[in-house]
């Protein structure tokens, strides 16, 4: 029995040092979540381009679908978006630009 409460409070102790070490911080800094932000905002407004264009009746063809806002512009901006998040990313937040 006296066993079986050494254990139990060698684990209670390691419990609270882990509570007590812990470092309640977020894994990125406000200006990589900014720059998330806009990504997936680039990313959103290309998808939301690319949508539409279809026909109700499948027997009917629509050619709007192959509009250069569906080919080039919402592609390019989902690009654009994800290029941006991988920014976002890696950005280090804590460096400083020296002046030259």
């Amino acid at each position: 029995m006296a066993k079986k409460s050494f254990l139990l409070n060698l684990i209670n102790m390691g419990e609270k040092k882990r509570k007590q070490n812990a470092n309640k911080t977020f894994l990125f800094d406000t200006k990589n979540y900014k720059w998330m932000f806009v990504g997936l905002g680039f990313i959103a407004l290309g998808f939301i381009l690319m949508a539409g264009g279809g026909s109700d009746d499948p027997n009917i063809f629509n050619p709007e679908i192959f509009s250069w806002r569906r080919i080039r512009l919402a592609p390019t901006l989902v690009l654009i978006g994800f290029g941006i998040q991988v920014y976002a990313i890696l950005l280090d937040p804590q460096k400083t630009n020296p002046k030259k």
